[in-house]
């Protein structure tokens, strides 16, 4: 039986990282922040936090609060029918309940937790689209508030605690993806 694993936990977490473990492993991924990228290119605007946070807010204002999930839903079911998929950056509890709603019992959640204090230090030395610590915080605030980015964290059915190496990570990982071999 395929699955699909949908990573969710504030920026700077690891999700991104864990994804491509998972490919690494032979799943294929669906990016949901790719709708915001391709949103911005599509409108000609820089990439940037104030900008993915506006067309981020903007999609969900003309769709609703499961527009990702309602625009990535054709793309799932075809990679679906190829194999496992584990989609990066599921945000909202909205999201999380289409693709309850649709899938059932094949998709699961991981939460992929680190310390704020670490999250922020990750985010201000990524190279892509890297964030002040001002930003940071900024963004989870938004995140949480208008996006309703806890649900999902709160109800995972595995939580992987990524606060020390990418090797450890990797380790909490693959037990996860064993497992879902196994069942």
């Amino acid at each position: 039986m395929n699955r699909i694993y949908a990573l969710v936990g504030m920026c700077g977490s690891g999700k991104s990282v864990a994804c491509e473990h998972f490919q690494k492993r032979g799943w294929d991924f669906v990016y949901f922040g790719g709708v915001t990228m391709d949103e911005l290119k599509k409108r000609g605007l820089e990439k940037n936090e104030a900008n993915e946070r506006k067309v981020r807010e903007e999609l969900r204002a003309a769709y609703g609060p499961a527009a990702f999930a309602i625009l990535l839903l054709p793309v799932i079911e075809e990679k679906l029918k190829k194999g496992s998929v584990v989609l990066d950056g599921l945000y909202s509890w909205s999201e999380y309940k289409v693709l309850e709603e649709r899938f059932g019992d094949a998709l699961k959640l991981i939460a992929i937790i680190a310390d704020k204090h670490i999250r922020y230090d990750r985010l201000t030395r990524r190279e892509i689209r890297p964030l002040t610590p001002e930003q940071a915080k900024s963004r989870d605030k938004a995140e949480i508030e208008n996006l309703e980015k806890g649900g999902p964290i709160a109800v995972a059915d595995f939580f992987v605690m990524n606060n020390g190496s990418i090797e450890e990570t990797n380790a909490m990982l693959d037990a996860i993806i064993d497992a879902a071999k196994e069942n």
